[in-house]
């Protein structure tokens, strides 16, 4: 039952984090256009978030590639 939940549900989360880099990595391209001090700083932190949530997307690829899916 819970593999059949895991390999319902790791599609869904692979595809939401992936739509969460792109847009971290548009939000972050987006303010590094702008000149002042919290444009930087908000651009290094979406960057920062775009790395995370690469990682949290990959993990989800290694783990749908466990369990079969």
């Amino acid at each position: 039952m819970a593999m059949e939940v895991m390999q319902l549900l790791l599609p869904i989360l692979i595809g939401l984090t992936m739509l969460a880099v792109a847009g971290a990595l548009l939000a972050g391209i987006i303010s590094m256009g702008f000149e002042d001090s919290i444009s930087q700083r908000l651009s290094n932190n979406l960057m920062r978030w775009r790395v995370i949530l690469q990682g949290i997307a990959i993990t989800f690829m290694i783990l749908s590639f466990f369990i079969g899916f």
